[in-house]
């Protein structure tokens, strides 16, 4: 591939990631910051609301991010398919395969990010590189992006990984890694959309909340999970006062609105 043409489709999916960013995001953000704040209060996990020199911060460094993630997309996608195990055709391995990458794609993401996430915390990592997401103690939607570009290249991390180990329709990890950006801006919403007791379900005690990551954003250690707590329960690292923030978000009567 000519420096042009990959410079060209570079910029291409540099465009398209911008806009899902601002598009998902900026709508989440209308919808629980602008026009709806006051509705939504009771469930706003941390009552005061971050001020615009937060959002502008976590709009820039989301910015670099989507450059990175670019890069990687690009060279996943065009320039390094012939070594992956990206394939075009749906009947190369079924239907019922196809779908069954979705749940797999999840659990590989789900452990990456565990366990990268936990090594970002080590002293060395977390001063230099994801202190960046970190300044968001009480972070909104934009700041679902907003990470040191070393923890931006870790992050696209992922792409690669599934491409060259997990057979997976191209289709499949576009739709999946636009799944991923809208569970990631949930996480980072500041307001609980679980239902109450959500978190006792047999289901529900395995799945990661806004809550949780919430209090990882405010408390620094603990709940380092993506989309489920399978490894925080495992490994002794949910955070205890998990399930009772969870319980005094959603079961709220009444909230007074800080903006």
């Amino acid at each position: 591939m000519e420096a042009g043409e990959f410079f060209q489709i570079w910029k291409q999916i540099s465009g398209n990631i911008t806009y899902r960013y601002f598009l998902i995001a900026g709508i989440a953000f209308l919808l629980f910051y602008v026009l709806f704040n006051k509705f939504f209060s009771i469930r706003k996990i941390q009552a005061k609301f971050p001020q615009k020199k937060d959002y502008l911060r976590d709009i820039t460094f989301s910015m670099i991010t989507v450059l990175i993630f670019a890069t990687m997309a690009t060279l996943v996608f065009w320039v390094l398919t012939p070594y992956t195990n990206l394939y075009r055709e749906i009947d190369t391995y079924g239907k019922f395969y196809y779908w069954l990458t979705f749940p797999l794609m999840f659990l590989i993401h789900d452990t990456y990010f565990y366990w990268m996430h936990r090594l970002m915390h080590s002293p060395l990592l977390f001063k230099k590189v994801h202190l960046t997401h970190h300044l968001s103690t009480n972070p909104t939607p934009w700041t679902s992006y907003a990470f040191h570009p070393l923890e931006a290249t870790i992050e696209a991390g992922i792409i690669p990984l599934i491409a060259f180990t997990l057979p997976v329709h191209r289709s499949a990890l576009v739709l999946f890694l636009l799944f991923q950006f809208i569970y990631n801006v949930y996480g980072h919403l500041g307001f609980e959309l679980y239902p109450k007791n959500f978190h006792k379900t047999k289901i529900g005690r395995w799945i990661n909340t806004s809550t949780a990551h919430n209090l990882h954003h405010r408390q620094f250690t603990g709940n380092y999970g993506l989309y489920f707590l399978i490894w925080d329960r495992w490994m002794g690292t949910l955070r205890k006062n998990y399930e009772h923030t969870f319980e005094e978000v959603t079961e709220r009567k009444t909230r007074k609105t800080t903006v």
